[in-house]
């Protein structure tokens, strides 16, 4: 596995808005309950803001992941977010390395935690989530922070450096 890295190219906006295979990754991407993606939204689903930094993860020349990197300087941290990885190619470990891929930006920013948030029922992305280095934050901490959320999601932090020194840093 050859993997790297890149900024998010908007060309690729509806190639990967074609891996939400339910309703729940079409939500994850476009914040809209529907299946199929909604055909007006395929190539303009993604939020620009200055705070938001998308990338792509490669496997050759072929895209095969897709995450984002929230920075959030009120609360001094990060939040790796609407991770998805092409349907062709799961659990071959791909999502592990999106998230060990994603750690080199969220890191190098410099806040001071990161956080992701899953949904209770994705053991797969849980699993990679663990090997990545993260672990559930406190109970009361997730209750407090599911309050006002439009489901309840199993909330992590990272936990420890898992990736090495410009190991599969974008």
């Amino acid at each position: 596995m050859s993997v790297e890295l890149r900024g998010f190219d908007d060309g690729y906006g509806a190639r990967v808005a074609g891996w939400a295979v339910d309703e729940k990754e079409v939500a994850l991407l476009s914040g809209r309950v529907a299946y199929p993606f909604p055909e007006e939204l395929r190539g303009s689903w993604r939020t620009v803001d200055a705070d938001i930094h998308s990338y792509l993860l490669f496997d050759g020349d072929r895209p095969v992941g897709y995450g984002e990197v929230w920075l959030d300087d009120e609360e001094d941290e990060v939040e790796l977010a609407r991770i998805i990885v092409d349907p062709d190619v799961r659990g071959r470990g791909f999502g592990g390395e999106l998230v060990r891929a994603l750690l080199g930006p969220a890191l190098d920013a410099g806040y001071s935690e990161v956080f992701l948030r899953v949904r209770p029922e994705n053991a797969p992305a849980i699993r990679a989530y663990h090997g990545s280095g993260f672990v559930d934050v406190p109970a009361a901490l997730m209750e407090e922070w599911n309050d006002g959320q439009p489901v309840p999601y199993r909330w992590m932090r990272y936990a420890g450096e898992q990736v090495g020194a410009g190991e599969l840093r974008g």
